[in-house]
């Protein structure tokens, strides 16, 4: 017979609804189970008496009992949860160091202890007749059957991968407890003060070392082992779930990939089909948008990607939608009104933060575009945010993120020259500069960043060229001294010319 821990048993999920009034012993090396306390013998070892009924009407025959059964070498007993319990019999029971435990179903514990301690296989048994009852029924998706497994075992279920829990129902998965489990193994049983799993490999050529764990806070052996069988029976109806749910979501992410084509293609036909389609999705082209485009920097899966990014999009100070395209995510952000500076640099900074979350897990790079607003502005910050993520590959500096704002914006002109980009690009950097100051800076870069020629050649004073360039830099934000930014800028403002 193995012992039985009060942990344990107040973790099954059938225990008779067993309350702890007074707790001094926290484990027991037998349990006996009597109708009534007439029946029971004396013990030798640490033992708990589970009492079906009982003849005692008063405080002080319960008292009288309390101390017999102690004498008898018990150092837990549950009542049925009828018997008053008064203040005097519990500190009694604490003073004699008696567990004290109410149950409601004293029948229904009597059998929790039988299968915790004498018949280990009637607790398998009746798992994996909880379970099989449980998948019968069809999920509406991976986390509705979760949910059913959860509730049906009556204990903690999640999904877990290497990088951690992927999606869970019931008590919560300890995230620290990941490392501590063999993923290679087939079945695996951890016990640890942070929590107790069993988890078995799911067995599916799709899916690479994901494992259905099965858990709780402090569950005994013989249970972490009827789990472990439990859960092998309910995998493969999991990794099922999970495959039906990938085509679906590969499915849909192929129609909303090709809606986003439709949208950003100048020559498409923007009708009321496609704006009900639109909105079908939940999308708007309407108010002001800042998009954003993140690519693999290696050999991972678009659809990977965009399971990893999309938790995280519901966290952004502002509605925001992604799907895939081409080797990586695009996405971006909605404003219903145009945002204040403030309001634009936390949303930055928010998608600065999810490409860091994201850049534990997988090697990417993330390119975010400017606030552009309605259909053409719309098409605009996305197609900035995918220019800028190739750009975000080669900078390991950055951290492979490159916002294009005012200190980007001159290493996109490098890569758009010769592209529709490049002309709105250079306009949008130059629009801060005064008429004199941008042909003072046209006139300086052409005569080799020299003062003394570009002064010779404007007819004006060398201190003035000095502080035309100054105020320059000042407003974009750049440094002309940096040869890159220089031959941006020269190509912007001969693209510009003398526009206003």
């Amino acid at each position: 017979m193995s012992g039985l821990r009060l942990d344990a048993l107040l973790e099954q999920p059938d225990h008779g609804e067993v309350d702890v009034v007074v707790r001094v012993g926290e484990a027991w090396e037998r349990v006996e189970v009597e109708p009534d306390e007439s029946t029971l013998g004396a013990v030798d070892r640490p033992a708990l008496a589970v009492l079906v009924t009982t003849r005692v009407q008063t405080a002080w025959q319960l008292d009288a009992m309390l101390r017999r059964v102690r004498d008898l070498g018990y150092t837990g007993i549950a009542l049925p949860a009828e018997v008053i319990l008064s203040s005097g019999t519990t500190v009694l029971a604490e003073r004699i160091g008696l567990t004290l435990l109410p149950a409601h179903r004293p029948t229904a514990l009597a059998r929790s202890c039988w299968e915790l301690t004498t018949h280990a296989e009637a607790l398998k048994l009746s798992l994996v007749q909880r379970v099989a009852q449980t998948i019968q029924y069809p999920a509406r998706d991976l986390n509705d059957q979760l949910r059913h497994l959860s509730s049906g075992i009556g204990h903690g279920v999640a999904l877990i991968a290497p990088h951690g829990v992927l999606q869970q129902a019931g008590l919560a998965f300890d995230p620290a407890l990941v490392a501590r489990i063999d993923f290679d193994s087939w079945v695996d049983r951890l016990e640890d003060p942070a929590g107790t799993v069993a988890s078995v490999r799911v067995d599916n050529k799709g899916i690479q070392r994901f494992r259905l764990a099965f858990h709780g806070k402090a569950l005994s052996y013989t249970q972490l082992a009827a789990l472990a069988t439990a859960a092998a029976i309910a995998m493969p109806a999991v990794a099922a779930r999970m495959l039906l749910d990938e085509v679906a979501e590969m499915n849909d992410a192929s129609r909303s990939s090709s809606l986003l084509s439709e949208l950003l293609d100048p020559a498409a036909a923007h009708n009321s089909e496609l704006d009900r389609r639109v909105a079908e999705r939940g999308w708007s082209t309407e108010g002001w948008h800042v998009g954003f485009s993140t690519q693999t920097r290696g050999r991972t899966e678009p659809l990977e990607l965009l399971r990893l990014l999309q938790p995280g999009l519901a966290e952004l100070p502002a509605t925001g939608h992604a799907t895939i395209r081409g080797p990586g995510v695009v996405g971006w952000l909605i404003f219903p009104h145009a945002p204040t500076r403030a309001e634009l640099g936390r949303a930055v900074d928010a998608l600065r933060r999810l490409h860091d979350q994201a850049l534990l897990q997988l090697a990417i790079a993330t390119g975010v575009g400017t606030l552009q607003r309605g259909l053409q502005g719309f098409a605009q910050t996305i197609q900035e945010a995918m220019d800028a993520a190739r750009l975000a590959a080669d900078r390991s500096a950055a951290g492979w993120f490159l916002h294009v704002d005012r200190l980007g914006l001159e290493q996109l002109l490098l890569a758009w020259t010769g592209s529709d980009a490049f002309l709105p690009a250079a306009r949008g950097l130059l629009e801060p500069l005064r008429p004199e100051d941008r042909r003072t800076l046209a006139a300086y870069l052409d005569h080799e960043s020299s003062l003394a020629a570009t002064a010779s050649a404007l007819g004006i004073h060398r201190n003035t060229v000095t502080q035309r360039i100054v105020r320059v830099e000042t407003m974009l934000g750049m440094d002309l001294g940096d040869p890159e930014t220089r031959l941006a800028l020269q190509l912007a403002v001969r693209a510009v010319g003398d526009e206003p």
